[in-house]
């Protein structure tokens, strides 16, 4: 299944040329399970004040002597990430238990500072959740929260085959929720459809922004191949590098077209981290993967332990949103929408909003559901919706569709202006002169200097239909473009049969 109306980025349209889905190997099962990393909506790092960076911002900017890892420094936990933390672990349907922990996980690497990472291990802040893709239900294993690495910048000198590597800690210390599913999704349409369907939820309950072009999301996925009739997961590789719902998509059916020709030849596949080209559209090896006891994880001892506090869990609760698959399902069950309007719509909670409020006014739901899906969506992915009011957006609707003021084409010029200044469409279109000339006394008169002009045209129309479209331009170059063309057209239909019953002998 292909979700359409997302970001072009998101949208799979064929992918059969590159690896395999599950359908294509029905002696295996494949199974995947998803590490999402989430960078919740903060202002500052997960541990110190610095202020979150944006992407453009100068190297090494946005750093102190916390996230840096000087000695004799102390970390402070970030409240609004744990409530980030503890909202989305709700909205998963997890289970919070009464206590919490900070772990140091330890390991070696240029843009890691402190040369350990501060993350949760053995005692998450949320366990044993679930979220219903397509049907399916995907087991959520844990959500809890742990702090970004820093990124390495490598350039080369071609010339002189010289390389260097720069460190850029902007990102060190940047709070992120790491969602790990079980291992219950069974082809790459299910993964990139889960990641989705998850970052629509984060954005509904406003957890995250989650835009995976800013680093905002990061999906990882870690396949098996088991053959069928077998109960033990088979080896796994983990992916990385992915920075598109569309790469996922295509990482993982590569890398099922890439095991099971390895397990058919009675080969193994390697347990490994592999990374995902982009440009080469295949997988490479870049580690052997590693295991729990590799990181020697002990608890964060500059830390103490969390008990969040079950009132305040509770206050998460009550105020969560709408959810997107109950929208989902009530806009079609309340308004009549069609479940793929339903499904665009509920995307985005502002975007249903916008519908419902606008659905209410007019009492025409899937008017305006057609407009929000065919018009304001594409424009809303560009600027937002900060300026289109609900009563902009109807009053524009029944400019066009009732009282036919203006025509579609000036209604997507109105539309345009109101989304950036949130002026009320009557005014636009007097400003820009596009109010459709309804006034008959108008329109007679210029019916009858074009006929007077044209008087060849108006015999041949007399003949035959074929010359109209002349003469309706002809009425509306009078009018400035403002005369509505069916209502031209049904003036001069009716002018030639007054003329026609003039003529006609007593």
């Amino acid at each position: 299944m292909s979700l359409t109306g997302k970001n072009d980025s998101d949208v799979v349209e064929a992918d059969e040329d590159i690896g395999m889905e599950a359908s294509d190997v029905p002696d295996w099962y494949v199974d995947i399970g998803l590490e999402v990393h989430v960078q919740p909506i903060t202002r500052s790092k997960m541990f110190c004040g610095c202020a979150i960076g944006e992407l453009g911002d100068p190297p090494n900017s946005r750093v102190c002597e916390v996230c840096l890892g000087f000695p004799g420094v102390l970390p402070v936990v970030n409240r609004a990430a744990v409530e980030a933390c503890l909202k989305t672990a709700l909205a998963l349907n997890c289970v919070i238990p009464q206590h919490t922990k900070f772990d140091r996980k330890n390991y070696m690497y240029p843009d890691l500072p402190k040369g350990y990472q501060i993350s949760q291990y053995d005692l998450p802040m949320s366990v044993d959740g679930y979220l219903f893709v397509h049907g399916r239900k995907v087991r959520i294993r844990r959500v809890h929260l742990e702090e970004d690495t820093g990124k390495l910048v490598h350039a080369g000198d071609k010339l002189h085959k010289a390389a260097e590597s720069f460190v850029d800690l902007n990102r060190a210390g940047v709070p992120l929720m790491e969602i790990v599913t079980e291992p219950d999704l069974r082809s790459a349409d299910e993964a990139r459809d889960f990641a989705m369907e998850l970052r629509t939820l984060l954005r509904t309950i406003g957890a995250s922004e989650a835009e995976m072009e800013k680093g905002q999301l990061r999906a990882e996925p870690n396949i098996s191949i088991r053959r069928r009739g077998t109960d033990d997961l088979g080896i796994q590789t983990e992916l990385k590098n992915i920075n598109s719902f569309r790469s996922l998509h295509r990482a993982i059916r590569f890398e099922v077209g890439r095991q099971v020709p390895i397990l058919e030849s009675g080969g193994m596949v390697a347990q490994e981290t592999r990374g995902w080209s982009e440009a080469e559209q295949r997988t490479f090896s870049q580690r052997s993967k590693e295991f729990a006891e590799d990181y020697r994880y002990f608890p964060e001892p500059d830390l103490p332990p969390l008990e969040p506090d079950r009132a305040r869990i509770e206050d998460l609760r009550r105020a969560l949103p709408e959810l997107p698959a109950s929208r989902r399902a009530r806009l079609v069950s309340e308004y009549g929408l069609p479940a793929l309007d339903a499904d665009l719509i509920a995307d985005q909670r502002e975007v249903a909003d916008l519908f419902e409020q606008a659905a209410i006014v007019t009492a025409k739901p899937k008017q305006v559901a057609n407009w929000i899906v065919a018009e304001v969506l594409p424009r809303y992915r560009e600027r937002g919706l900060d300026r289109l009011t609900p009563r902009n957006l109807t009053r524009l609707i029944g400019m066009v569709e009732e009282s036919g003021e203006i025509t579609r084409d000036q209604g997507r010029t109105i539309l345009d202006q109101s989304m950036r200044d949130g002026r009320e469409p009557g005014d636009i279109a007097r400003e820009l002169g596009l109010l459709q000339e309804r006034d008959p006394i108008v329109l007679d008169n210029a019916i009858s200097e074009v006929i007077s002009e044209n008087p060849k045209a108006w015999r041949d129309f007399h003949a035959s239909d074929r010359t109209i479209g002349f003469l309706i331009g002809k009425v509306r170059a009078k009018t400035a473009g403002t005369a509505k063309p069916e209502l031209v057209g049904k003036l001069l239909r009716e002018r030639l049969e007054a003329e026609q019953l003039q003529n006609q002998d007593p």
